[in-house]
């Protein structure tokens, strides 16, 4: 591994915050080959959370292995996306990122938009390309989604993105117990208010797989109608 720029000290480099390693996608970072580095731990406790071994467990990969890892796929990947559990958590998630960028990736974050603060470093000092924002739920619901409260920091993070130059995607997962048809248009409405012009991406939960809240099934959302907006197109995905 190119040790020249190093951005983090060997003990910080040997802390292990990332939980497990997706080699290859195509389908996580728009048009580009990439891999994921699925960091542990989250703010939030989603109900309908797919993730439970990650949000709840500890990092098992150290970030010197990481970019070791990322050594050997210059010039076979375009990007890198970081995701989670929440990567924004970490506190050297930033320093860790110049060092992916100078190995010459495109780096997207997946983000709840609970730490604007380490948001709008990385938009300044331009250390990401590319950003999935989750919607998790409007203010009313959200507590009861997330298990959380962090609404407000959610806002700020969307607003700075709104504000930004930088690539990104609003994306929301629906379980018919916590978000159903009229939830989703008041979800719709409040970005097109905040004149989010782009895809609103929309996953429906899937039945019988483990997660961190105990739901019943769900009814999946009526993919037939047009829920698109004048300068905003919902895609279901895996639909």
């Amino acid at each position: 591994m190119n040790t020249n720029n190093a951005h983090i000290s060997q003990k910080e480099n040997a802390a292990k915050a990332i939980f497990s390693i997706t080699p290859f996608t195509l389908l996580d970072y728009p048009h580009k080959s990439a891999c994921i580095l699925w960091f542990a731990g989250c703010n939030m406790r989603c109900l309908y959370c797919y993730n439970p071994e990650i949000v709840l467990g500890k990092g098992k990969i150290s970030f010197d292995t990481a970019l070791s890892f990322l050594e050997k796929r210059k010039g076979l990947l375009d990007a890198v996306v970081l995701s989670g559990g929440e990567c924004s958590l970490h506190k050297n998630l930033i320093p860790f990122i110049k060092q992916i960028k100078d190995l010459g990736f495109a780096v997207k974050i997946d983000t709840n938009g609970s730490n604007p603060k380490v948001l709008r470093q990385l938009i300044n000092e331009k250390l990401i390309d590319y950003v999935a924002l989750d919607f998790k739920a409007l203010a009313e619901k959200f507590q009861k989604v997330t298990q959380s409260d962090l609404f407000a920091v959610f806002e700020e993070s969307f607003r700075l993105l709104l504000c930004s130059t930088i690539q990104f995607e609003v994306r929301t997962t629906l379980h018919s117990d916590l978000i159903d048809e009229v939830e989703l248009a008041l979800m719709l409405d409040y970005v097109e208010k905040n004149q989010y012009e782009g895809t609103f991406y929309i996953q429906h939960f899937v039945n019988n797989v483990a997660t961190l809240g105990n739901l019943p099934l769900s009814i999946r959302t009526d993919v037939t109608k047009n829920w698109n907006r004048e300068k905003i197109k919902v895609e279901f995905r895996g639909t």
